[in-house]
């Protein structure tokens, strides 16, 4: 499978079991974790990280990313883990 066949250049979301899934998501959610993760953010970056990867966990799941991925970093993972009941669309 090539990325136009999950979402063809004309479409820029589509809706996977009724999640909204933007073209994107993968790519915002590793710009976020680095920022997440990098010690040297100021707070307010990284809370800003922190909302915009719960706000994308809906989607990624539906995705099924973290059923083929594992986190690295053990703290983002465990963050992401504790945020399991999150269902922000």
């Amino acid at each position: 499978m090539r990325a136009e066949d999950m979402l063809p250049d004309h479409l820029d979301h589509t809706r996977i079991d009724g999640v909204l899934v933007r073209k994107g998501s993968v790519g915002a959610f590793l710009a976020n974790a680095r920022v997440w993760s990098d010690g040297e953010a100021d707070a307010e970056a990284r809370a800003q990280a922190e909302r915009h990867i719960v706000e994308a966990l809906p989607a990624l799941r539906a995705l099924g990313l973290f059923e083929v991925l594992e986190i690295r970093d053990p703290g983002l993972r465990a963050f992401v883990a504790g945020m399991s009941e999150v269902t922000v669309a």
